[in-house]
């Protein structure tokens, strides 16, 4: 990923947060060239691994999975917030051309096919548990029939993928002058839309830490 030095972002912390805040990834793969891709959602352990691990799992009728077995290793996209950029919220004095701000993960490696039925099951319930959060009576796999749930395992492959490789792009407008930010914070909360929103707290936040 293209990654001028200003919209670096190489805080472990801040990335994971964006990938667990923005789960539904997008997972790469190439096959004798040709591009793959599945947008599924990922699990994040921090804990595993020098830069984390994701885990997930595809249709076992989806035969992206088959690649896994090369070695090759594999990119997954987490998109955050993003917004268009007005000139017109910049100074009149101004010369600019419009723009988009944004905050994207990339985190790539080899990924792991997990085979053990009982490590699957235990990937899955962790996975309900942390999107089940918050519901009154959350799903759990427990509270299934047995055979009901090892019918639906059977038609999955679980996989996890140790991050070698983790890139954070917070495009806020960094390369600009501070008035041209706080115009750009103000144009995006006029519009009360919620990516606008969120990409204006994020610039703010930005403004503050330099």
């Amino acid at each position: 990923m293209y990654i001028p030095p200003a919209f670096a972002e190489t805080d472990h912390g801040i990335l994971f947060d964006l990938i667990e805040a923005h789960p539904f990834g997008l997972l790469v793969t190439t096959v004798d060239g040709v591009p793959e891709a599945s947008h599924i959602p990922f699990m994040l352990d921090r804990k595993q691994g020098s830069h984390g691990t994701l885990q997930a799992h595809l249709a076992r009728g989806n035969g992206q999975w088959r690649v896994f077995e090369s070695g090759t290793p594999a990119l997954c996209i987490f998109q955050g917030p993003h917004a268009y950029i007005s000139p017109n919220w910049y100074p009149p004095e101004v010369r600019a051309v419009p723009t988009w701000n944004y905050a994207v993960v990339h985190a790539s490696g080899v990924p792991r096919v997990v085979e053990d039925r009982d490590e699957v099951r235990a990937q899955q319930a962790a996975l309900s548990a942390v999107f089940e959060a918050g519901q009154p009576e959350p799903w759990t796999l427990d509270r299934q029939p047995d055979d009901y749930i090892d019918g639906m395992i059977r038609g999955i492959v679980a996989f996890e993928i140790p991050i070698d490789r983790l890139e954070g792009k917070f495009k806020l407008n960094q390369n600009h002058p501070d008035a041209n930010r706080e115009g750009a914070i103000a144009g995006l909360r006029a519009t009360g839309r919620s990516d606008d929103l969120a990409v204006a707290g994020m610039m703010e936040q930005a403004l503050k830490t330099g």
